[in-house]
């Protein structure tokens, strides 16, 4: 990672990642791992906030839109990462990447447990959330 990465991280959050089902916690750390990772290469990017929106592991960026992640009882088979479903951001994954990803609404990209993640295109969709506010004016965000 990044040495000009400060990660501020809600202690909360590490215990929300550890009531996770054991065979579902490794698929949430790994989401996480995405993040972090993605954020440490994005330049100028100075500070990643981890925190709890909802009881949901959240990350938030100064020129970013808010990314959470989570999984939920009443769909045990998969998890996924939620966006604000005002913006643009999930619209413009189903064009770019419609055939890589299931979405729910304007607001998630969901995964099922079992299946690999498309890790070089959720990376991209990632930096696109983690640099929101400064490519919404951008058609396809600048995609």
């Amino acid at each position: 990672m990044s040495e000009n990465l400060e990660i501020i991280s809600n202690p909360k959050v590490a215990s929300v990642f550890n009531k996770y089902p054991t065979h579902v916690k490794k698929y949430m750390l790994h989401l996480r791992e995405l993040v972090l990772e993605t954020a440490s290469k994005i330049d100028g990017l100075e500070k990643l906030e981890e925190t709890l929106k909802w009881g949901e592991p959240s990350y938030i960026t100064k020129h970013g839109s808010t990314v959470r992640m989570d999984w939920k009882e009443k769909k045990p088979d998969e998890y996924a990462l939620y966006f604000q479903c005002t913006s643009r951001l999930v619209s413009t994954y189903k064009i770019i990447y419609k055939n890589e990803f299931q979405f729910e609404g304007n607001r998630a990209i969901v995964f099922k447990l079992k299946n690999k993640i498309p890790e070089t295109e959720l990376k991209h969709c990632l930096l696109l959330a983690l640099t929101y506010h400064q490519r919404k004016h951008l058609p396809l965000l600048g995609a």
